[in-house]
């Protein structure tokens, strides 16, 4: 990846299996130890995230964690939207410290379903850590396509939105001629025999959906700006 784009930063998920976020001893040494072997190789940062077997965010193997992989950049992933209280769990991912960016779809199944909640956790990230030293984005993901780009960023600019996440893919038909009845791979059946892919064109649409966004937030800040000079 680096040889196709020198420039691309990358950050590695950190997850030892399928299945919930509360991890043996076992699994949490091979966290370790594989947070240990990509470091060496110069990335960005991590993407993680541990619970406690009641659902809250375990702060105490996220420190751990954190040890290790610091100075590099550290993200919570969608462990966040497997917890009982959105806003706790964002307290205590605060309270942790080193953690710069919490990856969500709001609690919910998609983040264009889940806007008013993503727009309280800005409120509350920006209450506890305006004077920080170690900032932290809501970085939303789930669902968002070119479709709904443009009133999402639209609607979270405002509160201070920074990034977005997206596959920007679809299901493509797998070119296998014989398909094998009853078996499968530990996928679900309706997804055996398709393979999902990240479309370029989707990229550019969505690329262009945001900059849309961006221009009209840019544009009514600008006009704000002129009005207020008059009146002075």
């Amino acid at each position: 990846m680096e040889e196709a784009l020198p420039s691309l930063l990358i950050e590695v998920m950190i997850r030892p299996r399928l299945g919930d976020f509360n991890y043996s001893k076992d699994e949490l040494d091979v966290m370790l130890e594989d947070i240990a072997s990509f470091k060496e190789l110069g990335v960005r940062g991590f993407v993680v995230g541990v619970l406690t077997e009641d659902g809250r965010v375990d702060v105490e193997t996220m420190k751990r964690l954190i040890d290790v992989i610091l100075p590099l950049e550290v993200c919570f992933h969608r462990a966040f939207d497997m917890t009982p209280d959105p806003e706790e769990a964002l307290r205590d991912i605060i309270e942790i410290g080193g953690i710069s960016r919490v990856l969500t779809s709001g609690h919910g199944q998609k983040v264009p379903q889940s806007l008013p909640v993503i727009e309280r956790l800005f409120d509350v990230a920006k209450s506890l850590i305006e004077a920080e030293v170690w900032g932290l984005t809501v970085m939303p993901g789930s669902g968002i396509n070119s479709k709904n780009i443009t009133p999402v960023v639209e609607q979270l600019l405002p509160k201070g939105l920074r990034e977005i996440h997206l596959s920007g893919g679809a299901w493509s038909r797998s070119t296998m001629q014989f398909q094998k009845d009853g078996m499968d791979m530990g996928c679900s059946p309706e997804h055996e025999w398709v393979i999902w892919k990240t479309k370029e064109k989707e990229i550019k649409r969505v690329r262009y959906g945001a900059d849309l966004a961006w221009d009209k937030y840019w544009d009514a800040l600008s006009a704000n700006e002129d009005h207020d000079e008059v009146e002075n």
